[in-house]
């Protein structure tokens, strides 16, 4: 059955409304994607209904409240085939998610003199920390390069990997080059070395199938406000990890006894869970992995493909325009690009005008952008609820830009 955009976008409250008078053309789900309605009233209900403080009360709203906020930990689990719940660790976002791993398994198990390897494509969330790792522990950061046309060096990977390393951390696909890398490949060169496999997968899990399995991972990171739930995060990890890691946080429900002058730690999940959680906005996390899980992951990555195939062949007919990264075949829903003579944000500005929402900066990718030379770029991003006619709206308001600015 064909992908249908327009009858899939009446599902989005926000994407009905005008800005200007002009219909809203949402490109900018990289960032942080729009919500459907389900999400919104599974959100409204559990507020309106079933609220109260999980794990602790013995009342029917703390009971059912704690059901509905364990049952999206399940579901998590299986849309990322997690061999089981109690691997999934909820967080903020993937930014705690990341900063959890390094923190905790980080400051652990790297010693001084120990290699820690990213990639140059890295969102600042999967690059800090370990940065930041590295130099607490005296250890050696080193970098994948990444190649003119937007891939993982390899050749420059196996050489790192000769002298070993303790973590490999990389992305399952750049929020700016939309690159895919062969993840599950890299991952089994760094367990033949020795290393831990870190995956940031804020951007793909919203995009593409996730399984932590087959991608033998170690860590796996994702960003619920991505998927179209709310602003609440994940962290997947190996159950033996998670259990010899000391805790992230301290306080309630991560506890399973507290004297004076010690304190045991609850059992997975919860050791990782301190306080309230975001109660509300996890059994919304839950209600978009069920909208998601309905139109199949293998479907949306389908959808997406087209469609930035489709924007590569459209872009370029904006004079001065250059797409950066991959051949649509090796990407995802994301194309970043620069017009000759014109900063990124006047671009975003202008197309503003028009109703067309693009982001412009370095994208939380301030290495990346250094390594191509480049002060910011201007990024598109698409998602299930955009097809062709956002496309042609973004390049007839680029038109208009040139058109404009070129005058000037």
């Amino acid at each position: 059955m064909a992908w249908d955009s327009a009858t899939l976008r009446q599902q989005f409250p926000i994407l009905q409304r005008q800005v200007r008078g002009k219909r809203l053309v949402f490109l900018d789900s990289a960032a942080s994607a729009q919500k459907p309605q389900a999400v919104i009233d599974a959100i409204t209900h559990i507020y309106t209904h079933s609220y109260a403080n999980v794990h602790r009360g013995i009342y029917s709203l703390a009971e059912e409240a704690t059901e509905a906020y364990e049952a999206a930990r399940e579901k998590l689990a299986r849309f990322i085939h997690a061999p089981e719940s109690a691997e999934v660790i909820f967080t903020r976002n993937a930014t705690e998610a990341l900063n959890l791993v390094a923190y905790s398994w980080g400051r652990t198990n790297i010693e001084p003199g120990d290699r820690i390897i990213i990639t140059e494509m890295e969102h600042h969330a999967n690059l800090v920390p370990w940065q930041q790792i590295a130099q607490q522990q005296r250890a050696e950061l080193l970098y994948i390069p990444v190649t003119v046309d937007g891939e993982l060096d390899q050749a420059a990977y196996a050489e790192l990997l000769t002298g070993g390393a303790k973590v490999v951390a990389l992305t399952l696909m750049s929020n700016v080059l939309g690159t895919l890398p062969p993840v599950r490949e890299m991952a089994a060169a760094a367990h033949a070395a020795g290393a831990l496999v870190v995956i940031d997968a804020a951007q793909a899990a919203p995009h593409l199938p996730v399984d932590v399995q087959a991608l033998d991972a170690d860590f796996l990171a994702l960003s619920g406000h991505k998927m179209g739930g709310p602003a609440v995060g994940a962290l997947w990890g190996r159950r033996a990890l998670l259990e010899a890691m000391p805790p992230f946080l301290f306080g309630g429900d991560m506890i399973l006894s507290v004297q004076k002058y010690s304190s045991v730690w609850n059992d997975l999940p919860y050791k990782f869970e301190a306080g309230t959680p975001a109660i509300a906005e996890t059994v919304g996390l839950g209600a978009a992995v069920d909208f998601l899980t309905a139109l199949g992951m293998e479907a949306v990555h389908q959808h997406e493909r087209e469609l930035v195939k489709y924007a590569m062949a459209q872009l370029p007919q904006v004079p001065g325009l250059r797409i950066l990264g991959p051949p649509a075949e090796r990407r995802g829903g994301v194309v970043a690009f620069t017009l000759e003579g014109i900063h990124p944000h006047d671009i975003a500005s202008l197309l503003d005008e028009d109703a067309i929402c693009i982001r412009a900066g370095l994208h939380c990718a301030e290495p990346l952008h250094r390594r191509y030379g480049l002060p910011a770029t201007a990024r598109a991003s698409f998602y299930i609820y955009n097809d062709e006619s956002d496309v042609d709206a973004l390049v007839a308001g680029l038109h208009k830009v040139v058109k404009f600015l070129r005058r000037v």
